[in-house]
């Protein structure tokens, strides 16, 4: 089965407007014979995050997927991108309520293709152990390695900063995620 991210904007900052979100793709991934895998809010309710597994067409998963979000007051949406799954498995993940605390953005650089990713990626993890107090969860890359989504638990910034310190992967953009 593939994942697809998607990444969507409310046009307001209100949590009625993310979960209105939620549940428009919920339905439109439904339409399309998909399931959400999980959907992660960052605080503020400025951003949805939304994996989705599909087996068929992306291209109508996009049609419906966007038709949803339109009617659900989407102000920006960015996807589907086809991502893989590191770190975790996908029967550990289904049916999680919010179960991070962190969201980590990384645009990788051009040079680094899929495989020295998770090369780099399995030589690291093992250092996530000096910083005791976070927990790396599991990361979605993009297939195309534009960039990743890494989720911690870890009881504040700071400590999410020195864990990916310790793996030598700089930070673009770091998200609380809504409780």
């Amino acid at each position: 089965m593939a994942l697809y991210l998607f990444e969507i904007v409310p046009s307001t900052h209100e949590r009625s407007a993310a979960q209105a979100i939620i549940t428009a793709v919920v339905e439109a991934a439904a339409s399309a014979s998909a399931a959400v895998l999980e959907s992660q809010v960052t605080t503020g309710n400025g951003r949805v995050f939304t994996v989705v597994e599909h087996d068929g067409d992306p291209a109508a998963l996009e049609t419906a997927v966007r038709q949803g979000l339109e009617s659900a007051g989407a102000a920006e949406i960015t996807g589907p991108d086809e991502v893989r799954l590191v770190g975790a498995e996908i029967e550990d993940i289904r049916g999680l309520s919010a179960s991070a605390d962190y969201l980590v953005e990384w645009d990788i650089p051009a040079e680094i293709d899929m495989e020295t990713y998770l090369t780099r990626k399995k030589a690291n993890s093992p250092k996530y152990a000096q910083v005791p107090e976070v927990s790396f969860l599991r990361t979605y890359v993009r297939e195309d390695t534009v960039k990743c989504l890494c989720f911690y638990d870890a009881p504040d910034e700071e400590t999410v900063v020195r864990a990916r310190e310790v793996v030598s992967t700089p930070i673009d953009r770091l998200h609380k995620l809504a409780d």
